[in-house]
């Protein structure tokens, strides 16, 4: 153990590890104006380091730590950025904003995809049947094959274009005037599909193929859960037809 020149017994061998002052400095001089007064002493065990610098001339040592005035972290007194938050000591920049990143979370889970392209298709029929239920004052066009559009989204309206309104459906019954411009409203949640109708001029009607016409419509604003067998009959003549894509159909939109 060491002696400082103030008297302070210290384990350092270069600055006294009470008062700071440097081993190999000169001993106060004993007629020294101290903080007892004129003609005190040196320094007591409880003195400040800094008036033992001060009466001795020399420059008290450097902190051993500074304090962060972002987190209050206590960190070398050299250090350029503060170990526990980031801050810059030498620019004054504020730590960013902690992100997921820097936490190793791992980022939010996307949601759920729509429906792969080509898994389910609707067909549009031209269905005499119905047109004859009907009793339209517009021509019924010639049946024939159905238009199959791939559904690829979870919602898609059923209704005929407007380009002054900006509607524009999935499913296009345009040429059925009996088809309201929002007539209904097809959502699935990749194996089920319903429909629901969307306050329509005519109403959306849904039947079994194997039985009657339907002559009932579906109520406005509720979903009705579409079955393997049924089928949509909107407007005039459409009748709607929601079943899976085959391979073919599926490689031919790919």
């Amino acid at each position: 153990m060491s002696i400082c020149p103030s008297g302070h017994p210290s384990a350092s061998t270069d600055y006294c590890d009470v008062c700071g002052l440097p081993m190999d400095a000169a001993p106060a001089a004993s007629g020294s104006t101290g903080p007892g007064g004129p003609g005190g002493g040196s320094f007591s065990d409880g003195g400040s380091a800094l008036g033992a610098a001060a009466a001795s001339g020399l420059t008290p040592a450097a902190p051993v730590t500074q304090a962060c005035p972002n987190c209050a972290e206590a960190n070398p007194p050299d250090a350029l950025f503060c170990e526990s938050c980031g801050y810059d000591f030498t620019t004054g920049t504020m730590p960013r904003p902690v992100s997921p990143l820097d936490l190793g979370t791992a980022p939010p889970t996307p949601p759920a995809p729509a429906p792969s392209v080509g898994e389910w298709v609707v067909e549009r029929w031209i269905d005499p049947d119905w047109y004859a239920l009907q009793q339209s004052d517009d021509p019924c066009p010639s049946p024939g094959l159905p238009i199959v559009v791939p559904l690829l989204e979870k919602s898609l309206l059923i209704g005929r274009p407007s380009k002054s309104r900006g509607i524009t459906p999935q499913i296009d019954c345009d040429g059925d005037t009996g088809v309201s411009r929002r007539q209904a409203q097809l959502t699935t949640d990749g194996q089920r599909w319903w429909v629901e109708d969307l306050q329509s001029a005519n109403g959306t009607y849904v039947g079994a193929a194997a039985g009657p016409m339907p002559t009932d419509p579906i109520t406005p604003g509720q979903r009705r859960e579409l079955g393997p067998d049924d089928r949509i009959y909107v407007g005039a003549w459409t009748r709607l037809v929601v079943r899976r894509s085959t391979p073919e159909e599926q490689s031919a939109q790919a």
